[in-house]
């Protein structure tokens, strides 16, 4: 589920535009419980309401209580001039985050009525899932929290909050995005809330927050990449049934990656590439059920695979790190910055090791 979430947030993200225009902004404000918008969703609830009205002030409202000097009223002062109270970027930082709150709970009524809708209901409960597909799925879950983090921070530092504040309040976005998908799991009979998925959530968050702390950038990067593979076509129905299903549910043609900027750990005035990275990856294969291998699916006796696990060394293109005179053009490269560029490759597992000379 995880890289699902993931390319789903992205493909959201590319498509919105989270400045707001003026009408937006007229709609929105001032952005307190006098607002009639506000009590018109809440004494006349449609179907939308909570989406369209209720979450995104309620954001807009948290981010007024967490950061001080910030209020999100009609008066705000522009930033720069003598009446500001603080560099902060008010009417920005008030649009960008009823366009997040727009944006989490859009995603998350989509997710609902994709997966969810049609599955039956339970009271909420747990579901141990550790040992299924080789833990790849869980490292999947972390790369997932570490970019939507990722969005989190870079959404509020674009107003002018501090580094440490966007870290800590905008980075914790991929915890609270990922959290709500277990919660729905939760609920779901066929599934259950996964403590496995939570702790992968928690690390992939942490990694983001603790390096924006530390070091005031991301010079470790969790990446993913994949490649088809023979195993899909025996369990269709969980290993996908055309090629966008593959790339997302085959777990056998995932690699998670942690891709290092060797220049960030080197003197300032190193003439070393800053958009070449070194990557470390880990994946699996022979997977043809979750925890173990059926013997057979619908009545056809299926091939015997060894469940393996692989580990990977690679150079890697960190795409953030190129330079491009075009806004919307950096903008696609750093969204497209969790995917692992195809690099000669070296694998180490139990059968020895194996060079690539280009791994997807």
């Amino acid at each position: 589920m995880g890289i699902r979430v993931l390319l789903f947030f992205v493909g959201l993200t590319l498509g919105c535009n989270l400045s707001a225009e003026p009408p937006l902004q007229d709609k929105f404000l001032p952005l307190t419980i006098k607002n009639p918008d506000i009590q018109s969703a809440f004494t006349n609830p449609d179907s939308t309401s909570c989406f369209r009205i209720i979450l995104p002030n309620f954001t807009a409202s948290c981010l007024e209580s967490i950061i001080p000097d910030f209020t999100f009223q009609n008066n705000d002062s522009i930033p720069g001039s003598s009446a500001s109270k603080s560099e902060i970027n008010k009417p920005l930082l008030r649009n960008l985050s009823i366009g997040v709150g727009t944006l989490y709970a859009g995603s998350i009524f989509g997710l609902y009525h994709l997966w969810y809708k049609d599955y039956p209901q339970s009271s909420f409960h747990f579901f141990n899932d550790n040992a299924e597909w080789l833990q790849v799925d869980k490292a999947g879950h972390a790369t997932s929290a570490y970019y939507i983090s990722m969005v989190g921070y870079e959404t509020m530092s674009l107003t002018g909050v501090s580094n440490n504040k966007s870290a800590l309040i905008g980075g914790s976005l991929g915890l609270v995005y990922l959290t709500t998908v277990e919660i729905f799991d939760g609920f779901s009979a066929g599934w259950g809330a996964s403590p496995g998925d939570v702790i992968a959530n928690v690390t992939g968050t942490a990694a983001f927050i603790s390096q924006q702390l530390i070091w005031k950038e991301q010079r470790i990067s969790f990446k993913w990449s994949y490649h088809p593979t023979e195993y899909a076509q025996y369990r269709p129905d969980l290993l996908g049934r055309n090629g966008i299903q593959r790339a997302l549910k085959d777990y056998n043609g995932h690699t998670y990656w942690l891709s290092g900027n060797i220049k960030s750990f080197l003197p300032k005035e190193s003439w070393f590439p800053a958009w070449l990275n070194i990557a470390a990856g880990y994946g699996g294969s022979g997977m043809i059920g979750a925890f173990s291998n059926p013997p057979s699916y619908e009545e056809t006796a299926l091939p015997i695979y060894e469940r393996q696990r692989h580990y990977y060394l690679s150079p890697d293109i960190d795409l953030s790190k190129i330079k491009v005179n075009s806004k919307p053009v950096d903008f696609i490269l750093k969204a497209l910055s969790f995917v692992k560029i195809p690099m000669p490759t070296v694998r180490f597992d139990k059968d020895g090791v194996k060079f690539y000379p280009l791994y997807f």
